[in-house]
């Protein structure tokens, strides 16, 4: 059975040890109020009157502010790509990322590069 070894050196042998482990870093990681100030939230993509099968319509001004709100303290993600840089370009990238994110919604898939 893999063990997961974890902060501090220790070890988590048992699935459910494994489990409360791989949680309690992705709470700490990922959260409702990362790059936000108390109280405030992301904005969520356009309400789709409660049809289930309809994609979230992207809008430029949603993808705008989550990159405004990017906390730039933090290291890149698996893109490779600082958040500050995604910072200091947000205007020039905000309509292309709002494309390419609308276009995988509606295709289910997500590009190459």
């Amino acid at each position: 059975m893999p063990i997961l070894y974890w902060m501090w050196g220790d070890t988590a042998t048992k699935n459910e040890e494994k489990a409360e482990v791989l949680h309690a870093f992705f709470v700490s990681v990922f959260n409702s109020q990362t790059g936000y100030s108390q109280g405030s939230k992301p904005p969520l993509p356009e309400d789709t009157d409660g049809e289930q099968n309809k994609p979230p319509v992207i809008h430029e001004e949603g993808v705008n502010d989550l990159l405004c709100h990017l906390d730039t303290y933090k290291s890149m993600g698996p893109d490779g790509i600082h958040p500050t840089v995604l910072r200091e370009l947000m205007k020039e990238l905000t309509k292309t990322l709002s494309t390419i994110h609308q276009r995988s919604w509606l295709t289910g898939q997500v590009p190459d590069d």
